[in-house]
């Protein structure tokens, strides 16, 4: 690995989201529970109860709404909030078994929205196993009163998110729909930091390519990169028709001004999709460069192979006549037979061995 490489993956890791210690994946509140708050006002209200509580305190004033942070929630644990909160029965078996493509449904007044959260993996070296791309999975049930947001996978927390949100009681006072953009947000603003990254791989797999010690085992590392940027592109392409739907649709629980910070979502993740698009074809053009290039060392091979065949051939050819065993053959009792033999065999192969390196086979 290069010099820069090595500054471009500590700067990566230095500007990488801190893991958010103050929401445990685990809490009192519940084996899923990370976090249940009540927001008034775009405030966050002290106090720490049960889930029950916290929708009681809301509904018993008509102002506020609660947000429910989960942390791959069994079934048991997902079927009380789901009564709880009336969800549908389809969506909350969604967001327990996950491997949901990115989407926005509505069941009931209740909007349900799947993302596929990202991660990039750092490794020292590209090769034919390495792990570049980790996904996970990060829903929201959007109510009137509620948020309950359930992630899947060991990345994507969204702590840091909940803290920054909170230092803008202006945008959070604007309810729930204010909490899905800004996780929309975070999902988009993760998945142009990842393809940033990614740049990297690609120009260390070029830079290998079309360097001067080209290996012809890059076809491997090539299509282990290939694949996991299929898997980026799974991620990212399919929420570009959700985001479109919550920027242009009305819809009742997302905020008339919400919705144009949803365009800016959607632009964000345009410019990301296009990105990985222009990946992809550089990296076919790679692809056939590098075949074409294996192809090209495979004929310079076989040239060498035959030239040499071809100087091999001189020598056999005088030997297996000279080995025929007849009485009479020329010099074959001459005192100077033999050295004159291996004079002309060294000669000719001198003189078709300058031949091929003139054209280029040896």
């Amino acid at each position: 690995m290069s010099m820069i490489q090595r500054l471009r993956s500590a700067v990566r890791r230095s500007y990488r989201r801190t893991v958010d210690l103050s929401h445990p994946a685990r809490s009192p509140l519940g084996s899923s529970v990370v976090n249940c708050v009540v927001y008034l006002d775009g405030v966050r209200r002290s106090g720490r109860g049960s889930v029950e509580d916290a929708l009681r305190q809301v509904r018993r004033t008509g102002e506020g709404f609660v947000w429910i942070g989960l942390h791959e929630p069994e079934e048991k644990e997902l079927a009380g909030l789901a009564e709880l909160f009336g969800l549908h029965p389809l969506a909350v078996e969604d967001a327990v078994h996950a491997h949901q493509r990115p989407k926005v449904e509505e069941y009931d007044g209740v909007l349900f929205a799947v993302f596929k959260t990202v991660r990039y993996v750092d490794h020292e070296e590209l090769t034919a196993t390495s792990e570049v791309v980790d996904t996970g999975e990060l829903m929201a049930f959007v109510g009137p009163d509620f948020v309950i947001t359930i992630r899947h996978g060991g990345h994507g927390s969204l702590g840091p998110l909940r803290e920054a949100l909170e230092a803008l009681p202006e945008q959070l006072a604007k309810g729930p729909s204010a909490v899905l953009h800004a996780v929309a947000d975070h999902v988009v603003d993760d998945y142009l930091a990842v393809a940033d990254a990614v740049r990297d791989d690609l120009d260390a797999i070029e830079n290998a390519v079309f360097g001067e010690h080209a290996d012809r085992r890059d076809a491997g590392r090539i299509y282990q990169f290939k694949r996991e940027l299929l898997e980026l592109r799974r991620a990212v392409a399919p929420l570009g028709r959700p985001l479109q739907q919550l920027a242009t649709r009305p819809i009742p629980l997302v905020d008339p001004d919400i919705r144009a910070y949803f365009r800016d979502v959607a632009d964000h993740l345009s410019r990301v999709t296009e990105q990985i698009a222009s990946y992809d074809t550089l990296l076919d053009s790679i692809l056939q460069a590098h075949l074409a290039q294996v192809t090209v060392a495979q004929n310079e091979d076989m040239r060498k192979i035959t030239a040499w065949a071809a100087i091999v051939a001189v020598p056999t050819m005088v030997c297996g006549v000279y080995g025929m065993n007849f009485d009479h053959m020329p010099e074959l009792r001459w005192t100077y037979g033999y050295p004159l033999v291996l004079a002309v065999i060294a000669l000719a192969c001198f003189v078709i061995h300058r031949g091929f390196r003139r054209n280029g086979w040896l």
